[in-house]
């Protein structure tokens, strides 16, 4: 688990392990190894024997914007995993500080087109809230300093304070402050939230782009050389997982998918990067020094 203790995806490693044990009878440890946007976990993951007993628990952004915004990254994520399973996200979250006064996509833009230059919140470059303003800029011709935090956290803390104007990133982190009003929930990148089902999608509102169809997912993988019987029993099993009550209470406080077979979350996974892939490109992203 690419990912330190407490967060969403820790979580979900831990929910899915303990199913996993259960079934086998044996015990699962989540190790956590943070550090460098998940690449010290990953690059881990791929050293590891390939027979069944290390499966890696990280999210897309691991797997798809490292391999532009890292350089030298040690890993290739297409030759290197066997995806057994993800959980897809629900729409992310496109919030605006309250002291902007916008409710919908339209009112943030005619905001930043009156204020001149916005501060839009990010945690990392070519992060799903980086591309979202950096596509947003470029269709309406607005003017944005995007500041990079380490984190969601700080972030949204800085939304809520009024220091930013605005930042997208995922529910769970951003719920808090579109509660308590701090911040205007003014569009959603995927499908709608079921918690705020009025709230429409981007696309609804007009932006054009396939980036506002992604969605974030957290996938299950091993490394490449695995055998494929051991794939073909590990895949089932967490898929299974999917049905067990306190997995299913998981994914519903992070309204999150249920587990995708195996052809599935393969081919979400290629569609999901070359999308993203072509995306960052045409932005311009590069590795950050």
């Amino acid at each position: 688990m690419p990912y330190p203790p407490g967060g969403q995806t820790d979580g979900i490693a831990r929910a899915f392990g303990d199913f996993l044990a259960r079934q086998v009878g044996k015990p699962v440890i989540v190790e956590n190894k943070g550090g460098a946007g998940g690449v010290i976990g990953v690059a881990e993951a791929k050293r590891a024997d390939p027979d069944g007993t290390t499966i890696l628990c990280t999210i897309s952004s691991s797997l798809i914007q490292n391999r532009v915004t890292v350089r030298d990254l040690p890993y290739d994520p297409e030759k290197d995993f066997t995806y057994l399973t993800m959980v897809i996200g629900a729409g992310g979250p496109v919030v605006a500080a309250k002291k902007t006064g916008a409710t919908n996509l339209r009112e943030f833009i005619e905001y930043c087109k009156k204020v001149g230059s916005v501060n839009w919140g990010s945690y990392g470059v070519g992060s799903t809230p980086h591309v979202l303003i950096e596509t947003i800029a470029k269709q309406y011709g607005i003017k944005v300093q995007v500041i990079q935090y380490r984190g969601e956290a700080p972030m949204w803390n800085d939304v809520a304070g009024q220091t930013l104007d605005g930042a997208a990133g995922s529910y769970a982190a951003a719920a808090p402050v579109i509660q308590a009003g701090t911040g205007n929930l003014i569009g959603v990148v995927g499908t709608r939230l079921p918690p705020h089902p009025d709230t429409p999608t981007m696309t609804e509102q007009g932006a054009v782009g396939d980036f506002y169809n992604l969605r974030p997912f957290t996938t299950f993988a091993v490394p490449s050389g695995t055998p494929r019987d051991i794939v073909d029993r590990l895949s089932p099993l967490l898929i299974q997982a999917g049905t067990d009550p306190k997995v299913q209470q998981m994914l519903n406080n992070f309204i999150l998918s249920s587990p995708a077979d195996f052809e599935t979350t393969n081919r979400i996974f290629k569609r999901d990067s070359d999308v993203m892939l072509r995306i960052l490109g045409d932005l311009g992203v590069k590795p950050s020094d």
